[in-house]
């Protein structure tokens, strides 16, 4: 029927869209909250009340800040001073653990010159002749390298529809196929199960 046709039609529209900004919405909320609860204390209750109306004040005043950290650890001064900051933290006892344990995995996704998320795989899980995509974190070193008969890859596999959660898994390397597709391109694939894959735009171009 043409009516079902164009419901569904205005669907596919529609949903991402109002996804993304309810997304968006919760997050400049969260931002606002964290940014008023952090400022409440310190100022009147008639400035709170100005504050509160100034939806998004709290995403540019994290977007201010960032720029303004970065800019100042990008100097000998900064960065003399990050270290220590990270000292501090590093002699408090619990909080090391997870203040360390943190650091190293943002350095390792957000650093330029880290692999992490840089590569989509394809790798045979959850058992040999299953191939799913994954996602290249690093390789392993230390003890667990030692343990290992020859070159292996950690490697992230997500879950789907949401890929937040997933497996962390040591592959060897000569059992991983790596993909051109970019990252991108390889989440929107796991998202939507398999449904929008890497080219399919471009067939449907040439269709029409």
């Amino acid at each position: 029927m043409p009516i079902k046709k164009y419901l569904l039609a205005g669907l596919l529209v529609w949903t991402p869209l109002a996804i993304t900004v309810w997304v968006l919405t919760w997050l400049v909320g969260v931002m606002d909250g964290m940014f008023l609860g952090t400022v409440g204390p310190l100022v009147s209750h008639d400035t709170l009340t100005s504050l509160r109306q100034m939806t998004g004040l709290g995403v540019v005043l994290v977007l201010v800040g960032l720029l303004i950290t970065g800019a100042l650890v990008s100097n000998v001064a900064g960065r003399w001073w990050v270290k220590q900051w990270d000292k501090l933290f590093t002699h408090i006892p619990i909080v090391k653990s997870i203040y360390t344990s943190v650091k190293k995995v943002s350095d390792t996704l957000f650093s330029s010159n880290g692999n992490a998320f840089r590569q989509a795989l394809l790798v045979q899980y959850p058992h040999a002749g299953m191939w799913t995509i994954a996602f290249q974190t690093g390789a392993p070193m230390g003890e667990v390298a030692s343990k290992l008969d020859g070159e292996h890859l950690s490697v992230y596999v997500p879950t789907t529809p949401n890929p937040t959660s997933g497996f962390f898994l040591l592959v060897p390397r000569t059992d991983v196929i790596e993909l051109e597709m970019s990252v991108d391109e390889a989440l929107t694939y796991v998202i939507s199960m398999g449904a929008v894959s890497p080219g399919t735009a471009v067939i449907q171009e040439k269709r029409n």
